[in-house]
Order: structure tokens, then C-alpha cells, then sequence
């Protein structure tokens, strides 16, 4: 049986923050599963930074299909969590569910990857205090009323949680938290 793991999603999530870590993780023998609100098609879109703006911009990016919803979700099925940014985080931290998912991994200490506005969704959780994180620099606030310390880094690693800014950083977040899987949840 091949290790799962569990990205949880919604519409307007960062397109590059959903396929990167889905690619990767699957390339190193993970069968990923996307979890959303509902089992639909999932529009993502692509942040993109533009010189003279204050911030991010948004366009339409790709659409892909969740494989289940988060209310059909047994987080004990899984080895490891996946959060990504864009908008998606902003609402869905008010799922029940998905705070269920959430802390159910902190609990049982497995490893989570969270990026950009992510943490937003384990703020709400209410798993963050004490810890480590980073996350898009603009959430900084939002990081420390959850408790915990803001990073602004490109890979932050604490105990078996690794946190990015924002897509820029998918090498370093991506090979910190494959170092994490490997052990303590390797592909069986």
C-alpha cells in the first residue's frame, strides 16, 4: 500500500502552490490526494508579482478536479498534510473540517508543509502557538496572534512542520519537508 498524502484546497488557491509540492510528492512514490469543499472542478489562479504594485496580482489559472471532500476525509489515512496559499485558505479556515484535518495532524504530530497563506487555515485550527512559521510576510500579524513566531523565510522548519512565503520559495520548502518525510513518514 503507498503512503497517501492529503493536500487540502479550494478554488483560488495559488496554481503553482497546488502542482508543485502534488508533482513532487507523487514523484517521490506519495499518491497525493486533493480534498476541498466539495468533490468538484477547483479553479486556482496565479499570483504574480509586479514591479511598482504593493502587492500580489491575480489572474485565472487551472482548473483541476478534487478527489473528495473534506467532510469525507479521514485524516488517519494519511501520513502527511499539505497546505497551500492564495486565496483559498481565507475561507476555508472557517470549515470545520478542515480544522478538524488540521489538527488532527498536529496532534499526532505528522508532517505538514504550509505555504503562503496557508497558515491562515492552522491559525484558525488554533495549532500554531508555540511554534515556528512562515507565510506570505503580509500575514506576519496573523501568525503571531495565533501564537506563534512569524519567519520570514523560505523554509522553516519546526519539528515535522515546514513553512514558505510564498511559490519563489517551492526549492527550499519542498526539499526541507521531502528531508521531513523521509523520516518520519517514508514511502511504504
Amino acid at each position: 500500500m503507498t503512503s497517501k498524502i492529503l493536500l487540502v484546497t479550494g478554488d483560488a488557491a495559488e496554481s503553482l502552490e497546488v502542482f508543485y509540492p502534488y508533482q513532487r510528492l507523487r514523484e517521490e512514490g506519495y499518491q497525493v490526494d486533493i480534498a476541498a469543499p466539495t468533490r468538484k472542478r477547483l479553479q486556482f489562479v496565479v499570483h504574480d508579482f509586479v514591479e511598482g504594485f504593493d502587492t500580489y496580482t491575480e489572474k485565472p489559472g487551472y482548473t483541476w478536479p478534487a478527489d473528495l471532500a473534506f467532510a469525507e476525509v479521514d485524516p488517519a489515512d494519511y501520513v502527511a498534510l499539505v497546505i497551500p496559499g492564495g486565496r483559498a485558505p481565507e475561507y476555508l479556515r472557517n470549515d470545520p473540517d478542515v480544522r478538524r484535518i488540521a489538527q488532527h495532524f498536529f496532534a499526532g504530530d505528522k508532517p505538514v508543509a504550509q505555504i503562503c497563506h496557508g497558515p491562515l487555515i492552522t491559525a484558525a485550527a488554533g495549532v500554531l502557538d508555540g511554534r515556528r512559521s512562515s507565510a506570505y510576510p503580509a500575514l506576519a500579524p496573523d501568525i503571531r496572534a495565533a501564537g506563534a513566531e512569524f519567519v520570514d523565510g523560505a523554509a522553516v522548519v519546526d519539528g515535522v512542520v515546514v513553512s514558505a512565503r510564498a511559490w519563489p520559495d517551492h526549492p527550499a520548502w519542498l526539499r526541507a519537508f521531502v528531508e521531513v518525510l523521509r523520516k518520519h513518514a517514508p514511502v511504504t
